[in-house]
């Protein structure tokens, strides 16, 4: 069944649940969980360290960090600037993974990957409108100009998506790196996920690039090392759904009510009985074909983009203070 449950999801985490789901160990995936009671924040390590591992998860081998927390949707600045210090401490971490050289004054090329129309897509270019780039005052005028002995160069740049330029992405990113040749790439993006619950209180961090579009079905060339030349951490929120997955949620609440009924209990244990790709497949065929290609987002999703664009933005910018 496993190789037939193909769920629309971007974050490695939730790969990674649908294995353990149904029992299956991976050879060469390790999970890694903390949780900080007082910050409720949940942190979720998934390395994938091995080929075998990589092809099991549909992701490529490296680092992925998962930050669950309720208080990203909540509009409280203190909350957020704390939220965007703890997001910049695990950038700053696969930064300094993939810094081989040791370099100490880095120079960052920000993408915002997105269209900017379409407001559940436009958490990367939002979140390169709050930069503070400094690239341009550095070359200028020097890193002193910016009254730091050391300070990681930041500069941002928003290509588009294909409808809008008929370029991928990562061909005009492409372009960038051999003018500006960056240290380094951090590529925004929003992402899709399986569970409702992570929409919007949920970001992952990788260092392993970033596939646009790859959550909702669409194949396009990945921003990674291999394509760019560059080390690459993708930054990515999930903003959606997909019909299925709104359909799966709440037919899990009809099995926890069938189950509390004396007169539907047996058919509730008898729909318990299938694991979670089984029930995905189920939900699939029953809403086929018409739902099959609808994903679904929160109402408030432009205030939420607004929010945590301005959080993410934040973190990328404490980035240029050096520690």
């Amino acid at each position: 069944m496993l190789k037939n449950y193909s769920v629309r999801t971007d974050l490695a985490l939730e790969e990674k649940e649908r294995f353990e789901s149904d029992d299956v160990e991976i050879q060469g995936v390790v999970l890694e969980e903390e949780y900080d009671e007082e910050e409720e924040i949940r942190v979720t390590r998934v390395e994938i360290r091995t080929e075998n591992g990589a092809k099991a998860m549909g992701k490529p081998a490296g680092t992925y960090l998962t930050l669950e927390t309720p208080n990203l949707a909540i509009p409280d600045d203190e909350t957020h600037r704390n939220l965007a210090g703890i997001i910049c401490r695990y950038i700053r971490e696969l930064i300094e993974k993939n810094n081989r050289d040791g370099k100490k004054d880095l120079s960052i090329l920000v993408v915002g990957l997105g269209n900017r129309d379409v407001t559940p897509d436009a958490l990367g270019p939002c979140v390169a409108d709050h930069l503070s780039v400094t690239r341009h005052i550095v070359k200028e005028y020097g890193k002193y100009a910016m009254g730091v002995d050391h300070t990681n160069m930041i500069s941002a740049v928003v290509p588009g998506v294909m409808g809008q330029t008929g370029m991928e992405s990562t061909e005009i990113v492409r372009g960038i790196v051999q003018e500006t040749h960056p240290d380094i790439i951090i590529a925004v993006d929003a992402l899709a996920a399986r569970n409702s619950r992570r929409l919007n209180r949920t970001v992952q961090i990788a260092d392993t690039g970033i596939h646009p579009g790859s959550g909702i079905g669409n194949r396009r060339l990945g921003l990674t090392r291999e394509s760019l030349g560059v080390p690459v951490i993708g930054i990515g929120v999930p903003t959606v759904v997909d019909a299925a997955t709104i359909v799966n949620d709440t037919m899990e609440n009809f099995i926890v009510s069938l189950e509390t009924s004396d007169s539907f209990k047996g058919v509730g244990e008898v729909l318990r009985s299938y694991n979670a790709g089984e029930k995905y497949e189920f939900v699939r065929e029953l809403i086929a074909p018409h739902l099959n290609g609808m994903f679904v987002t929160p109402k408030d999703v432009d205030e939420m983009v607004h929010q945590i664009s301005h959080t993410i933005s934040e973190a990328i910018n404490m980035l240029s203070d050096y520690a």
